[in-house]
Parts: C-alpha cells; structure tokens; sequence
C-alpha cells in the first residue's frame, strides 16, 4: 500500500501564509532548505494538491526559471477538483473531479510504491486528516510569528490524533523539519 504524507511549511504560531513577509519561505531561503527542497523532488512520488493551489503553482512554473520547476513538471501530480477543467497545462497532471473519499483510498491501494505527498493544499490535508487516511505528517517550522495578520491557519479542523516523532531536523540554523508518524486518532 502507498503511504501518504502531508508536508507543511508553518510559522511557528500555524500559519501557512499572509503576514508581513510576503517573500518565499516567508524570507527564510537558505542553502539547506534548498538542497532539503531538492532533495524531495529527486525522491519518485506523486505530488496530491487541490485546485487553488494547482492554479498558483502551475502559474510560479510556468513563469519562473527555478531550477526545480523541470522536476516538478516530470513528477506526476493529482490535482482534485470539480471546478478545473481539462486540459490542464503542468505536464503529467491528472484531474480528478471524483470524491476525496473515494479517490484517495484507490489511490492508497495502487502497488506501484509510489509513495504520495501533499503540496500546500490545506483544506485538502484536512480531508485527508479527517478521513484517517494521512501515514506520516511533516511540518517545516519558520520562525516567525504572524499573530493577527495570519492567513490560513493551518492546524484549524484537524481531528485530535497522536504523533509520533521519527526525526527532526535543523537546516540553515533556524528552520525545523519535524517529521511524525500518524498515531492513534483520539476522536
């Protein structure tokens, strides 16, 4: 069976975006966030979004020249939606108008090994999370606090479960990657 992960980059008060540094990774880029990007994508996977963040990526790919982005373009994407309609531009996209409910699961089941990750996609990570279907959660913490000018709180509506904590790790001296499997659901 495939597993899921969900990453999330997070300030440290659980916002995934807005606040006064409208910079990416809130003006935290480094070396090792870099290479720790990198190396993600070298890793074969299926990248799983929804439609809001498919329209902002697919618009930064096309117009950027991050080095990243020819990956991004090869890995294989999912993108749910009942609102986007064929054919979408990002090369080896597949849309899926079909329940998360439903999908998801089928998705589990393939026994290709590729394992599946989320790319931003809050409300989607919360779909996964409340239909238990999410193995292992990685959160990237940015130190910095967004108070009352966070946007997209991004723990709102999770279910109670517990984690375990495979690794952590520090890059560029100020990030924190905090890396857990899914525990017992507590609700």
């Amino acid at each position: 069976m495939r597993e899921l992960m969900v990453d999330l980059f997070s300030t440290l008060d659980g916002y995934g975006g807005g606040g006064p540094q409208s910079a990416p990774y809130w003006g935290y880029d480094g070396p090792e966030l870099q290479k720790w990007v990198a190396d993600q994508l070298a890793v074969e996977h299926v990248t799983l979004m929804g439609a809001t963040t498919y329209r902002a990526m697919s618009e930064v790919v096309e117009q950027g020249d991050d080095p990243s982005f020819a990956r991004m373009a090869e890995l294989p994407k999912i993108v749910f939606s009942r609102t986007l309609t064929p054919p979408l531009t990002w090369a080896n996209t597949t849309l899926v108008s079909e329940s998360v409910e439903t999908a998801v699961p089928a998705l589990k089941a393939l026994d290709d090994g590729l394992p599946m990750r989320t790319m931003g996609s809050f409300s989607l990570a919360r779909s996964l999370f409340r239909l238990n279907l999410v193995d292992r959660l990685r959160v990237m913490v940015f130190p910095t606090l967004h108070g009352t000018s966070g946007e997209e709180p991004v723990f709102t509506d999770l279910p109670d479960v517990t984690l375990n904590l495979i690794d952590s790790t520090v890059l560029d001296g100020r990030l924190v990657l905090l890396d857990y499997r899914i525990g017992e659901r507590l609700t």
